[in-house]
């Protein structure tokens, strides 16, 4: 296996860098063969180092400015090109590094990546997608997510970028879940063919010829179902549905908690069934999964939630590791 180096924006995330600090030296335990290169300021990273055991293999890429999730991002990338955004993607795209991780600004981690990293060849807009965790056969233990795309990155979407959408969510999900032929559907108000409006139309009909294992439209209940392994809609829609999801787990949880601590004999119940409840709990944290990645682009950059903590950014540079895993098979493979 060749040496594999992961780039870790330190500086965008609500925890500080502590947190994304802290997680590089969990990664780096868990993947001894990794190199792990922290972006940001190198005297405040130097000082976090220091609460860590020495690690070889982290070291430290200064970058002493910071991108506001506030500034607008093409300004941003342009006129900072100290900051960890740019200069994290600017070591992937030297050969530096071979993948990217960053909390900070979506919108300027997009830009930033697709000016910098570039598209793939016939690739118009990188996608960003998610993983939802679903109801499924508990015989088939790689179908237990589905990846919602675009969640975020494209707000208007033509109807070839939802058919590329497609295509992408599709390899991903070969690659890095093991599902040999994932099922694709578009998010729609129907299923039947003609439902929608004159967009969604149009990329039914080309994602019926994209080559990919395309089921139809596909409604907002049957996400959770595991119907299909890929769940295409555009970024203004896929976002309110993750923001959704995202509250409406977190109001479950709290409502189950509640009737289970209302009676003596459910609180009972509760207890022994502690162990189920805690599993439950886990399908649904973010921080398990880790971020989501921007798929489209010559190398792999995922983006971690704002709120990441530790466990959260060393499942982020896992997801890296996995993908650029799969990518060199996928190469050896074909020499």
């Amino acid at each position: 296996m060749n040496v594999m180096t992961i780039a870790v924006d330190t500086m965008g995330g609500d925890l500080g860098p502590s947190a994304a600090v802290e997680g590089v030296f969990r990664a780096a335990k868990r993947y001894p063969y990794l190199r792990l290169m922290m972006v940001g300021p190198e005297d405040i990273l130097a000082e976090e180092m220091r609460k860590h055991e020495k690690n070889a293999g982290i070291s430290i890429l200064h970058a002493p400015e910071v991108i506001d999730p506030s500034e607008t991002p093409t300004t941003a990338i342009r006129e900072k090109k100290e900051s960890s955004i740019v200069k994290g993607l600017r070591a992937v795209k030297n050969g530096d590094a071979q993948g990217f991780v960053s909390a900070g600004s979506t919108g300027a981690l997009l830009t930033g990546a697709t000016v910098i990293i570039g598209r793939r060849p016939g690739i118009e807009r990188p996608a960003l997608g998610t993983l939802l965790p679903t109801h499924t056969n508990p015989k088939d233990s790689r179908r237990g997510f589905v990846l919602l795309m675009d969640c975020g990155a494209n707000m208007d979407c033509k109807p070839s970028y939802l058919t590329q959408f497609g295509e992408l969510g599709a390899e991903y999900m070969k690659k890095t879940m093991g599902i040999e032929n994932p099922r694709v559907g578009l998010i729609n108000v129907g299923t039947e063919e003609e439902k929608g409006n004159a967009a969604a139309k149009e990329a039914y009909a080309l994602m019926k010829e994209a080559g990919y294992n395309f089921v139809g439209n596909i409604e907002g209940r049957e996400i959770p179902s595991g119907t299909v392994d890929v769940a295409i809609c555009d970024g203004f829609t896929g976002n309110i549905l993750l923001k959704f999801t995202e509250g409406f787990a977190k109001a479950m949880m709290g409502m189950i908690k509640e009737e289970l601590m209302s009676a003596t004999l459910s609180k009972i119940g509760a207890l022994m069934a502690t162990g189920a409840f805690k599993k439950l709990k886990t399908r649904f944290d973010y921080r398990e999964v880790g971020g989501a990645p921007f798929l489209g682009l010559k190398s792999i950059v995922i983006k971690a939630h704002g709120s990441s903590d530790a466990l959260a950014f060393m499942n982020a540079i896992r997801q890296c590791v996995e993908f650029n895993e799969t990518e060199e098979t996928a190469w050896n493979s074909k020499k």
